[in-house]
């Protein structure tokens, strides 16, 4: 039982595999009705799920997914236009294969109460586009459910060949063949039991004239037309021959019908690297003595110094077609191609990924401790070792985070569909670019950040895009477009969902903002502070609710959901030109380089992707500082915060304060510090739920002397130091010009 639970989570992640490839290319087709190669990969999906569905016997995904197949093969031979309207149900057909796959999986019969009506409503559709009745397609599905069970090539079906599409067999027999003993009339009606020869044509050209004639020599060969059995292969027509083999120069050609079905077989065969004659063998294209013969034909040309291609020898004497040769060659370079890139890849379970880097964290904190008993000893040659080992520790440190750093175009990928269906649902033209798909993040951060990316392009396609006549109105492409981008920044992530829609209405939102009792009127907000009230729980300024948005639930999801991965959230927007919102997020939540800082007696870390330089307080400075949140760096007006008055501490006696100048989404800040300790190796831990509400604090370390560290939110303190500063020059401004204002 635990082996049949393995084998049906292997299924399932196959198939999921081959889902998305399915629906990547659908998308593709879209766009481009005439991809062959996407046409294709969807076709064989399908086909290789319902192969893998029919060993496991799950009889409901090889009967909806056989109508799936059947439709497919019709497009691929050029019998069936794809439309758009074809690729819509194809997309539902893919998500109602997921489903059952879903299901078959978890063992829950119940579902396919419903679930099966699904997959009669869909099999419906997909008729009217092959023309057949519902009935009859079921029926010949069923029929072939046991066939599709044993995917063995010697069961493949031969009914559809017609009298008109037939076997054609060249034989020249050799001159002693007589004198062995053989009549070679008699092979001839040894065909009749597998089948019938509807013409025969003896061939004379090789007769003597009557003076040299050999009364014991064959001179005879034939051609013939001959219509097999529906379940003779080509091997069994050549086993007719079987005796006189070395006495006769024989072809086989398949009938035209064939052709179609060798390639389908070629590209049905499993994945292995096989030589060219290997896969015409195995796709019953050639036989094996044909294969032999032209191998021979090979090596003796060989001798001569040149050697032709198998594959020109197979087709020159007509052993084979051209583009069954051409479909062999394919098969072999796509095998090559994937066994290439399964070389450099192998599936790890990310539970396994986690403890590796748990104990890479704890590694790193042992050696900390030992690097602080090493400078204590003030012993050389250890504190050498150590240096050393440090060293080491950091390299598979960086190597063990990588392991878990994934692209996010795998993410970003799946809003194709999404925009697709949202955008027809809701009236709209939208297209989506994607830029940025190939930058890394931690793959924990990948999986979090799905479901608020989903909410955001939601948004953005009901609430940002207009209306196509709207859009036309303001001179305006009718087709909206939805932009996804990421790209590293300081150490960070940034992610952006950006719209050329109809932007944020400020007046808007305040208007709502103090409708809701969010503000007063007396309020006095920057601009991004307004456009952070779309974050506010049941926040929304959307006329009309709909199905997609305009309830106000979500955004404070949105907003949630990214503070607790350590980021944060931005918005851009420019009334009736577009939006911009932009999420930093930390690149791994596991270990990161530190800068060490002193505050009087706590310790706490700074990422030291944040840190633009340190510089001492000066005299002048500290007087200044006393009064204002700011200084003067090099002309720069520099926001700071003490950190003794953010986290309630006392000075060290006689220290000279410094300032950590730090820097995110392009704003700096100082953070002023007691003492500097330099660069360290940072294992984050999570806070428990009594800090999680702490401003200022986004985790805590362990130090090599077993004492706690803070690490701090860079993010925060920046953006509450800007602020701070804003409000002070935008209160100096009104008190500007308005002089009655006493502050």
């Amino acid at each position: 039982m635990e082996d049949m639970a393995l084998a049906k989570i292997s299924f399932r992640n196959e198939c999921n595999e081959l889902l998305q490839d399915m629906e990547a290319s659908l998308l593709q087709l879209e766009n481009d009705l005439d991809n062959e190669d996407a046409i294709n990969a969807v076709f064989r999906a399908a086909h290789t799920i319902k192969g893998t569905a029919g060993i496991f016997g799950f009889d409901d995904i090889v009967e909806f997914t056989h109508v799936v197949e059947s439709t497919l093969d019709q497009v691929r031979n050029g019998r069936l236009k794809i439309t758009s309207n074809l690729i819509a149900v194809l997309l539902s057909s893919g998500d109602q294969m997921n489903d059952l796959i879903d299901i078959v999986t978890a063992s829950d019969d119940e579902s396919f109460i419903c679930i099966d009506q699904k997959s009669q409503d869909l099999i419906a559709k997909l008729n009217v586009f092959l023309g057949k009745d519902p009935e009859i397609l079921v029926s010949e599905t069923k029929q072939q459910i046991e066939e599709i069970r044993v995917p063995e090539i010697t069961d493949m079906p031969n009914a559809d060949i017609s009298t008109k599409d037939n076997w054609h067999i060249s034989v020249r027999f050799d001159k002693e063949v007589l004198r062995h003993g053989m009549d070679p009339i008699s092979f001839l009606r040894y065909l009749k039991k597998i089948g019938e020869m509807l013409s025969i044509s003896t061939i004379h050209d090789s007769f003597p004239d009557s003076k040299t004639m050999d009364p014991e020599c064959c001179y005879l060969g034939f051609e013939v037309t001959f219509h097999a059995n529906p379940d003779i292969k080509k091997e069994d027509i050549e086993e007719v021959f079987e005796f006189v083999k070395d006495d006769c120069s024989l072809k086989i050609i398949p009938p035209n019908s064939h052709i179609s079905k060798y390639i389908e077989l070629i590209f049905d065969l499993p994945e292995e690297e096989m030589k060219l004659g290997e896969i015409l063998v195995a796709s019953e294209v050639i036989t094996r003595k044909e294969l032999n013969d032209a191998l021979q034909a090979q090596r003796q040309e060989e001798v001569s110094g040149f050697i032709k291609p198998l594959g020109e020898i197979l087709i020159e004497d007509g052993t084979t077609d051209k583009s069954v040769v051409k479909a062999a060659i394919k098969k072999q370079d796509v095998v090559r191609k994937k066994q290439a890139a399964e070389k450099h890849f192998i599936r790890v379970d990310a539970t396994k990924l986690d403890n590796l880097i748990n104990l890479v964290g704890e590694l790193v904190i042992a050696n900390a401790g030992s690097y602080l008993i090493a400078q204590k000893s003030n012993h050389e040659p250890l504190i050498e070792a150590n240096l050393t080992t440090s060293r080491l520790v950091e390299e598979i440190r960086d190597n063990a985070l990588n392991l878990r750093m994934v692209q996010i175009g795998e993410t970003f990928n799946r809003f194709h569909r999404v925009v697709r269906d949202v955008s027809k649902d809701i009236g709209k033209d939208i297209k989506l670019s994607i830029t940025g798909a190939d930058t890394e993040l931690d793959k924990t951060v990948v999986e979090k950040i799905a479901d608020p990316l989903m909410h955001l392009v939601r948004n953005a396609l009901d609430h940002g895009i207009e209306k196509p006549a709207e859009r036309l109105e303001q001179r305006k492409s009718e087709f909206g477009t939805v932009s996804l981008n990421a790209y590293h920044e300081s150490g960070s992530i940034v992610i952006e969902v950006i719209d050329d829609g109809r932007g944020l209405d400020k007046n808007k939102i305040l208007e709502k903002a103090m409708s809701k009792g969010l503000l007063h009127n007396n309020h006095s907000l920057t601009e991004q502070e307004i456009f952070r009230l779309i974050f506010e729980p049941g926040f929304s300024t959307a006329a009309e609710v709909t199905n997609l948005s305009g309830r106000g639930v979500g955004m404070d999801v949105v907003k949630k959901n990214i503070e607790a991965l350590r980021g944060i959230v931005d918005i851009e927007s420019t009334l009736a030109e577009g939006s911009t919102i932009r999420i930093r997020l930390p690149l791994t939540l596991a270990i990161i380089d530190g800068f060490l800082v002193n505050v009087g007696n706590a310790s706490y870390v700074i990422p030291l992707d944040m840190v633009v330089e340190c510089v001492e307080l000066t005299d002048e400075q500290i007087d200044s500082s006393q009064t204002h949140d700011y200084i003067s760096l090099r002309g720069e007006v520099l926001p700071f915060i003490r950190l003794t008055d953010m986290f309630n501490v006392t000075h060290k006696a006689k220290i000279r304060e410094s300032i950590v100048v730090v820097q995110y989404a392009g704003q700096k800040a100082g953070l002023v510090v007691d003492e500097l300790l330099g660069e360290f190796q940072t294992v984050i831990k999570p806070l428990g739920d009594l800090f999680q509400q702490v401003r200022g604090i986004s985790g805590a370390t362990i130090l090599g002397s077993g004492e706690v560290a803070v690490i701090l939110d860079v993010p925060e303190l920046v953006n509450q130091a800007v602020n701070i500063e804003a409000h002070h020059i935008h209160n100096l401004s009104i008190q500007k010009f308005n002089p009655l204002i006493v502050h």
